[in-house]
């Protein structure tokens, strides 16, 4: 289960190199290590709504923790989420602590597969789209120190029409500094059908 969640994880942002992304997609594809960590953690709160469906998982006061840890294969540090929700507890990972944000890339994962089980579509295509997004489009807010994110990917999509109320998916992130984490990240469709949101907050 690890190697296959790893795995989708990777496949997620693999194809498209940051190099090609817009300001409000540079923002949030920020390398934001090497990370340091230490013995310290990060914690995110999450929140995960949606209509029953198979394959997908309602989640109301889970955690996801970001520690450090090595390596057993070389003895070298690398990062892991520990994901704790509702009734069950996984690891996954690890990561590189010179890459991106794991978080983020947990995130867009899930976002990519709650959709697929929620409209039937390929998660193929959706990670697709949503890649196009982020690194071709969205908005750009600044207030202080904190720039505010949006991309609304399926919005002028060619299947919206199929979509069973996904066309309105938008995509928040709330950032820091540019080597901070992720403060915030936010996916939710607009109105009462499906009534999707992915949220998880930093502690």
């Amino acid at each position: 289960m690890k190697k296959t969640i790893c795995l989708a994880l990777a496949l997620l942002l693999a194809p498209i190199a940051p190099a090609h992304a817009g300001e409000a997609g540079d923002a949030v594809f920020a390398e934001r290590g090497p990370w340091s960590l230490g013995d310290k953690t990060l914690v995110w709160s999450e929140t995960v709504k949606g209509p029953e469906a198979e394959g997908f998982r309602a989640v109301e006061g889970g955690t996801l923790t970001l520690s450090e840890t090595i390596d057993p294969s070389d003895g070298k540090p690398v990062l892991q989420i520990n994901h704790d929700s509702n009734d069950f507890e996984r690891k996954v990972g690890p990561f590189p602590i010179s890459g991106g944000d794991p978080v983020l890339t947990f995130f867009l994962e899930r976002t990519a597969r709650d959709m697929a089980a929620l409209t039937g579509g390929s998660p193929f295509y959706i990670r697709n789209r949503m890649k196009d997004a982020l690194f071709g489009a969205g908005s750009l807010s600044r207030d202080g120190d904190t720039v505010e994110a949006r991309f609304k990917p399926f919005e002028s999509d060619p299947n919206a029409a199929r979509m069973n109320g996904f066309e309105t998916l938008e995509l928040v992130f709330t950032i820091g500094g540019p080597k901070a984490p992720i403060r915030e990240l936010l996916a939710q469709t607009a109105g009462d059908s499906p009534g999707y949101v992915n949220h998880l907050v930093m502690q």
